[in-house]
Formats: C-alpha cells, structure tokens, sequence
C-alpha cells in the first residue's frame, strides 16, 4: 500500500481555538506530510461581515486542510463553503462539538446537537454549494441525551442531507455547569458508542476524538474506525508529529536535521514578513518534551522569543540547549 492511497483524514490534528492559526499549522505540516490538519473555528460572521481575507489565509504547504466554520444559518454556510473552496481550502467541517457558552449563544456548537433536523438543513445547503468534502465533528452527545439513540439519529439524519464523514468527540458536552477545559476532562470516554457507530454505519467515515494521546494504540484503533484526531496531545507534544507519516501512511519521516532546517526557514521568512518571533515559536515550546535540554529550550523561547525585535537568533539559541540526542529521529513518543 502507497501514502497516496490513504486518506488524509486516517490521522488529523483537530481544531484549536488560539491553538491551529496558519503559522501552528505551516510548523506542523513539517513534520507530517500527510496529516489533515485543521484551521480554529471561524464564525460565519466573521467571514461575511468581517476580514475574510485575513480569516482565510494560508499558505499552500498547508495542504490537506480543512477550514472549521462555526454558523447554524443555511444560507450564510453555503456562502462561506463556497468562499473556503475558492481560497483552495481542501474540505470544509461544521462544529457541533463547542460547548462554551459564547458559542451557545450564537446557536451554534455543541447545542446543534439537539437539532438535527436543522443541522441537515445547513449540511444539504453546503453540500448543494460545493464541490469539495461537507464534514461535522460532534460530540456523542449533549446534557442528558442518551450515550449512543440521540448520536445515531443525528448521524442517520444528517448523513441523509449528504455528510459522508463525521469527526466524533466520545465524551458528552454539557452545555451548563462545565466550561470548556472541563468538558474535555469530566464527562466520561465512550469510544465504544463510536466503534458502535461505525459498526451500523459502514458507508460513512468516522474519525474517533477524545483521549488519545499517543501513536502507539492508534493502528489497533484504524482496525475500528475510519481515521483518529488528536488534539492539545498534538498540541503540547509536536514531535509525535513526526512519527505519523511511518506508521500511519506508509511514508519516510523526515530526518531531525533537516527538520530543524525546515522550521528555520518558515520562521525566519515570516520574520521578513514582520511577525513577531513569539507567535510562531509559541506553537513549538513542547517540540522537545521529554528529552535532554527540552527544559531549557522551552525556557529560552519563552523568556526571549517575547521581546521586541526577536531575531532568528533566539532560534537557534534554543537549539543550542538541546542534547545531540534530541535531534534523532527515534526520538518521537514511539518506540522505534
């Protein structure tokens, strides 16, 4: 089997608020080729009444990547599905997973789940608008729906109005009484409901979410599900980024040393551009967790990469904390 007969969505870095801008995910794309990476969810507002050039940048390495909208008007999701395929966005995903109460009160997020009849009205109308892939990530449910009869009627629902893919969060969103942090910790896994899932729905793509935090368990996992999607583990530890390509699409790694090079030379031509260092480096301070040197090049980042004017200097001050050893390739969260 070759990469290029896998889907990108057998492994995806989900979508982050202050976490998955252009600049995480550019870094990111350098150390999986192959991964589907995700952009933050963007309001539907945002982009018809606001900046929707700046909403929508990226740059092409980003490539497959999915822009996340967040909305529950028909209308302004098919116009914003069709502004994401003009920019050459690769897929475009609805939220029904947020539970923050920002979110509630724009009826949209994680309370979508407990109208699905209108959910299949804003998935049929992007899906009629364009071309490219229409996808939900939800949750399994929402307060005090059952675990698994709500999930499949939703699923069976807007799977009818021509969503062939769902990005499934096995823990319930409680839309009172938990702030977001705490809906991502307290109620409960369930993988079982998506397994479930899958189970009695062949036809689609289910991508599993929620509690996964390392490489090793994932291909027993793709033996029940169609892709997995990881989230602040990727987030806080990057390099097991470097590890997916191998396992998971059949593909070479890229080597540490030419890594390095690579991230060096995103950051230091986007500091031509005039971004600061520290918006960039942010994304990074956990690519080395774990190893020899790791503290102190997170410190150094930290302390420096902040200051006004930081060079490409501070960079490669970082690096020079780290031991020969952290620059393997082995070194990546899974045994070699």
């Amino acid at each position: 089997m070759v990469a290029a007969a896998l889907p990108a969505h057998r492994f995806c870095v989900a979508p982050m608020l202050d976490r998955t801008d252009r600049f995480c995910r550019a870094l990111f794309r350098q150390l999986s080729r192959h991964t589907l990476l995700y952009t933050e969810m963007i309001t539907t507002g945002a982009l018809l009444h606001g900046d929707a050039e700046r909403h929508l940048a990226f740059d092409p390495i980003e490539h497959p990547l999915a822009l996340q909208l967040g909305g529950s008007d028909p209308g302004d999701l098919a116009r914003c599905a069709r502004l994401a395929e003009r920019q050459g966005y690769d897929e475009v995903n609805l939220n029904c997973g947020c539970p923050s109460d920002r979110v509630q009160a724009g009826r949209f997020g994680a309370c979508l789940m407990k109208e699905p009849g209108l959910v299949a009205d804003c998935v049929a109308a992007m899906v009629g608008a364009v071309r490219i892939p229409v996808t939900v990530k939800c949750r399994i449910g929402v307060d005090d729906q059952d675990d698994y009869t709500a999930l499949a009627g939703f699923v069976a629902r807007v799977s009818a109005a021509g969503c062939r893919r769902f990005a499934v969060h096995a823990r319930k969103a409680w839309l009172q009484g938990l702030s977001p942090k705490e809906n991502r910790e307290i109620p409960p896994l369930n993988h079982g409901a998506v397994f479930r899932l899958k189970a009695e729905f062949p036809e689609l793509d289910i991508v599993l979410n929620g509690g996964l935090d390392e490489l090793t368990t994932v291909a027993t996992l793709l033996e029940r599900v169609d892709g997995v999607m990881l989230g602040r583990a990727a987030y806080s530890n990057p390099a097991l980024l470097s590890a997916v390509d191998p396992l998971l699409f059949d593909a070479p790694s890229v080597p540490w040393v030419h890594l390095h090079a690579k991230l060096r030379a995103i950051l230091a031509a986007e500091l031509e551009r005039g971004t600061p260092l520290q918006r960039m480096t942010r994304h990074l301070l956990g690519l080395h967790q774990g190893q020899p040197g790791a503290r102190a090049f997170r410190r150094h980042l930290s302390t420096h990469a902040t200051r006004p004017g930081a060079t490409i200097a501070v960079w490669d001050a970082a690096l020079a904390h780290l031991a020969p050893s952290s620059h393997r390739a082995e070194r990546t969260g899974i045994e070699s």
